[in-house]
């Protein structure tokens, strides 16, 4: 769809031009304005023009969809699901100390931890099938709609526990609003990472960089030792765990508004939305290490060190890594007698030993 729409703001406009150029050109031949030869040699540059901005685009468009894309939607959830034949969910070596058989906590949570809260599922929960997908057939019950997705269900009480980021100020907002108290139960440690295109010189930032970069005062790598080229900056959705992060990184700065991709929409005109990620040369993300470097790796992307300190799980573990945070077990007052038990397992032995075999870092 975005490709699509995308290519009306090109095409519309070279339409209404060919269009408003053919109509001069028949007005002109109809009143023979000029010579017979120098109408057609107008009419000839006239298309060639037209021609050429048409290759123009079509070749600068698949220039710009052969880019490595991060983006949630592209992970092929499925392979974590638990008790599926070759998921890739971790288990224990041994059966869990603790099950849940009946009355089972609604789970939903952040793309980047569902391998995570898939596996905890897998360990106590019932063998069944669990599709990650609400519209997929199967029950409700360890569903990944995303963080913002998430919190909204978290809130309505359409879900128990979620798995994410600590909320944004705004998700907060709406928990009180709606009279619900979000409890956060710390159950790992995860890296927060910026990445860049592999050919990109630059090997790591300072956090007084990312900010700046991020506030909109420095924006050219030639400023941080790599090339003169502009620094594309992109964001993430509003309310999403990374943005959220980001903005907690950025604290007192104002946060400059993120690259924007003409949409064109024929219900409702066009509009701009934030452009996904796309590894250009001069191109700037962000993510969680996992998520990243596991779930949807490339070798196109290269992760930054941030002060010198490359993101790891060694580096999480001591505290070196500047941009390291907890996630967490939300609640929200339900009722559900299973919850408390549920999240003192995660946070046992057998729990963390998951967190750790998952590729996180756990908190115990």
């Amino acid at each position: 769809m975005a490709t699509f729409t995308g290519g009306m703001l090109f095409y519309a406009p070279l339409v209404l031009a060919a269009s408003a150029g053919l109509a001069v050109f028949a007005v002109i031949s109809i009143f023979e304005l000029f010579s017979k030869r120098f109408r057609l040699t107008a009419l000839a540059a006239f298309a060639g023009i037209c021609l050429l901005s048409v290759a123009g685009h079509e070749i600068r468009q698949a220039y710009v969809n052969s880019l490595a894309e991060v983006r949630e939607q592209e992970v092929n959830l499925f392979q974590y699901a638990p008790f599926e034949v070759n998921t890739k969910a971790a288990s224990l070596d041994q059966k869990a100390a603790y099950h849940i058989q009946e009355q089972m906590p609604r789970l939903d949570g952040a793309t980047a931890l569902y391998p995570l809260y898939s596996a905890f599922a897998q360990a106590v929960y019932p063998p069944d099938t669990y599709n990650p997908s609400i519209y997929e057939v199967g029950n409700d019950l360890v569903l990944c709609t995303t963080t913002s997705e998430a919190y909204k269900r978290l809130i309505k009480g359409d879900a128990d526990i979620i798995f994410a980021a600590a909320p944004s100020l705004a998700q907060t907002k709406q928990a009180k609003l709606a009279g619900r108290e979000l409890k956060l139960t710390p159950i790992g440690r995860e890296a927060f990472v910026f990445f860049v295109n592999k050919r990109n010189p630059v090997n790591g930032l300072t956090t007084e960089q990312v900010k700046d970069i991020y506030s909109g005062t420095l924006t050219n790598w030639k400023q941080v030792g790599g090339k003169k080229a502009s620094i594309r900056a992109f964001q993430r959705d509003e309310n999403s765990g990374s943005q959220t992060m980001l903005e907690k990184i950025m604290k007192d700065r104002t946060l400059m508004s993120p690259p924007k991709e003409n949409v064109a929409d024929v219900m409702s005109g066009i509009i701009s939305l934030t452009a996904s990620y796309r590894n250009y040369n001069n191109a700037l993300g962000f993510s969680f290490l996992f998520y990243a470097s596991e779930m949807n790796a490339s070798d196109e992307i290269k992760l930054l060190e941030i002060e010198g300190v490359p993101p790891a799980k060694e580096s999480i573990r001591s505290g070196a890594y500047p941009f390291a945070a907890e996630f967490y077990a939300v609640t929200a007052g339900s009722t559900n007698p299973n919850i408390e038990p549920f999240l003192e397992w995660i946070l046992s032995p057998e729990g963390q030993e998951l967190v750790e075999k998952t590729g996180y870092t756990p908190v115990n």
